[in-house]
């Protein structure tokens, strides 16, 4: 092998770890068997939410997991892999890969990283099942609101029960 392959091939495991150290969430799939039009409908969703999928060489995501201390997720390099990378929201990917994989066959979810923590797909399903961020926030609002408006129900009803007292 000549040095400027040897050297590229260092760049892309280089790449890759950065990626892996960088990410909220990595999740490796299989892609093997999807048609033009269901990769490009997916990554387009995956896009939407700030998450880019990208298909490495095994050997290169063998690497670059050792290289990030992330050798537990070598055991899902086997195959045509391909991983979604998201540095914003960690849940996201999981959410869009566990739909289309619902609904295409050919989509499989491997296992994969969140929060720097190897996870199974199980994990990634129960994951994926979690609202998104909005919808989190404003079950967090709810929850805080829900004091305050009890209590000004309850000054209500004193206020109003002293009124009818009044006037009878």
């Amino acid at each position: 092998m000549s040095e400027a392959t040897i050297a590229l091939k260092a760049q892309q495991v280089e790449e890759a770890a950065d990626k892996f150290k960088q990410a909220a969430s990595a999740i490796v799939v299989d892609v093997r068997g999807l048609t033009v039009a269901e990769s490009t409908d997916l990554r387009s969703a995956l896009r939407q939410e700030g998450v880019q999928l990208q298909v490495i060489k095994n050997k290169v995501l063998t690497r670059a997991a050792d290289a990030a201390g992330l050798s537990d997720l070598n055991d899902l390099f086997a195959g045509p892999s391909a991983v979604a990378f998201s540095n914003e929201d960690p849940i996201a990917p999981a959410r869009i890969l566990k739909k289309y994989s619902d609904s295409i066959e050919a989509l499989e979810i491997k296992g994969g990283v969140v929060d720097g923590h190897v996870v199974s797909v199980e994990e990634i399903n129960k994951y994926a099942s979690l609202p998104d961020r909005d919808g989190l926030l404003s079950m967090l609002l709810s929850t805080l609101q829900a004091p305050v408006r009890n209590v000004a129900y309850a000054i209500n009803a004193v206020k109003d029960a002293k009124e009818e007292t009044e006037e009878a």
